[in-house]
């Protein structure tokens, strides 16, 4: 059996649960904060045995999309000036660990 924790962005968390309910996975969801650009997330625990990982991964890989994002970012000048010009960067998508499970009950 595994544990899978998978973090995705709040943008594309309700069409994963969906999926992964329709795929007859149970899932718990957490409400968390990247802390790269201070955001939200939401991170799925699921746990499945092992010859189902890959359908897992396969269903949260199709519905996590990646996209490109302005955020605000500030350079120094020198002798206390600072200013703030957009930079682009990459978000969305999923980070995934499969954890192996020792023992597993259901009380």
């Amino acid at each position: 059996m595994k544990l899978i924790l998978a973090i995705v962005s709040s943008d594309d968390s309700g069409v994963v649960s969906q999926a992964l309910t329709k795929g007859g996975f149970s899932v718990t969801k957490l409400a968390t904060t990247g802390g790269f650009l201070m955001s939200g997330n939401t991170t799925f625990i699921i746990g499945v045995n092992d010859d189902k990982v890959d359908e897992v991964i396969e269903i949260i890989g199709k519905h996590s999309k990646k996209r490109k994002q302005m955020v605000p970012s500030t350079a120094s000048y020198g002798m206390g000036m600072y200013t703030s010009f957009p930079v682009e960067v990459t978000v969305g998508g999923a980070t995934l660990f499969v954890l192996d499970v020792e023992q597993f009950q259901k009380l």
